[in-house]
């Protein structure tokens, strides 16, 4: 028996078949280039449909738009569905902000340095990105249908960028740690309708015009594919160091 062979069996993930860590593994150089094509195409296409939105915006074009699903979306009000709603905001905000920063304790407690490093640039990211783009619009916010109106500015959703980053990137890198398909399907699935839900849980509550959850969507649409861009450049200009 040689040393690599013991050495994955002394491996604690051998004979699991469900936890490698990406990190050592080597990825096909035809993923990546590949990954890193979709990536920039993903943030090139964000960028320009966020422009779109913004620009639309800055003319009062999107009033019609928002108040017309605005609408829609009260209509189904109920106290049981203002609870839920209620919940998910909860979620988009401080659950979230707990469950980032534990998360990337428990990727340093495990070595995921890498991990660790991709989560913490992605949320400051975040956080710079929706700071920046709220006070350059001043948007004001609609008047709420429930709870107290948010102080802060309307354009971009933060609930709704810091959910997809977050969501986005932690599916990811769970994705990249397992194996079978059907989990991953499962973790990209739950995640998707977590950040569609937490959007649409700010139009119902009525602290958001529908125009600034899609901005928000689309701002970290391209902070992602940027970042993932960047991380395929790096994996194809250093293979070996993964």
């Amino acid at each position: 028996m040689n040393a690599k062979h013991q050495a994955e069996e002394n491996s604690p993930n051998h004979g699991m078949g469900q936890l490698p860590e990406p990190e050592t593994v080597a990825k096909p150089t035809t993923v990546i280039e590949a990954s890193l094509l979709l990536s920039m195409a993903v943030a090139v296409l964000a960028l320009f449909l966020f422009a779109a939105i913004a620009e639309r915006v800055a003319d009062h074009e999107t009033l019609r738009f928002d108040s017309a699903v605005r609408s829609y979306v009260h209509q189904y009000a109920s106290p049981g569905m203002t609870r839920v709603m209620s919940a998910l905001s909860f979620v988009g905000e401080d659950v979230l902000t707990v469950t980032a920063v534990i998360c990337f304790a428990v990727f340093l407690w495990l070595g995921w340095r890498r991990a660790a490093l991709w989560l913490l640039t992605t949320m400051l990211g975040a956080l710079v990105l929706d700071l920046a783009l709220k006070y350059a619009f001043h948007r004001t916010r609609p008047t709420p249908f429930f709870g107290a109106l948010p102080r802060t500015y309307s354009f971009p959703s933060g609930h709704a960028l810091f959910s997809f980053c977050f969501f986005g990137v932690m599916a990811g890198l769970w994705a990249d740690r397992i194996r079978s398909l059907g989990l991953r399907v499962l973790l990209w699935t739950i995640a998707s309708l977590l950040i569609l839900s937490i959007g649409i849980s700010r139009i119902y509550l009525g602290v958001h015009y529908p125009s600034d959850v899609l901005a928000g969507y689309l701002a970290a649409a391209v902070w992602v594919s940027t970042m993932i861009a960047i991380d395929r450049l790096r994996a194809r200009r250093h293979p070996q160091d993964k």
